[in-house]
């Protein structure tokens, strides 16, 4: 395909008849079209909201054998923190899971992160991973 420096760059895609298949959009053609094409798609449905596993924090709570007090604080690298999770309004963290090995995973409500707190028999580790956009449609498998 021969471009000029005005021409947006874009390659047209055909199947073995001839029959349009689509086109792949070089940087500066998609500029060009994104929010048109953007406002032509329904955005994909919201994800549902899954409830907080409660009943596997009660589980891990009831049969809680660390040397130290169960721990109800949660914080971020962003700043948000509470003494409380569990309490807050609004609140701050959403508990995503708590299992029997002590693992207790959160969301941050502010910046999304991932809080996860290791308990282990004499300490608590934690770590804060930053929040990374969930695969794009394109590659979660779904019907077309």
């Amino acid at each position: 395909m021969s471009q000029t420096h005005d021409a947006p760059d874009f390659q047209e895609i055909f199947d073995a008849q001839g029959t349009p298949l689509g086109a792949i959009l070089g940087p500066a053609a998609w500029a060009l079209v994104r929010e048109t094409v953007l406002g032509r798609f329904a955005s994909p449905a919201a994800e549902p909201v899954m409830p907080e596993p409660l009943a596997d924090w009660e589980g891990l709570v009831q049969t809680w054998d660390f040397v130290y007090p169960v721990d109800l604080d949660v914080a971020c690298t962003c700043g948000n923190a509470s003494a409380d999770w569990r309490h807050d309004e609004p609140r701050k963290f959403w508990l995503l899971a708590a299992n029997m090995g002590g693992l207790v995973t959160f969301r941050c409500l502010a910046c999304q992160s991932r809080i996860l707190k290791r308990h282990f028999d004499d300490a608590i580790v934690v770590e804060v991973r930053p929040f990374t956009p969930e695969k794009c449609l394109r590659n979660k498998g779904r019907a077309s």
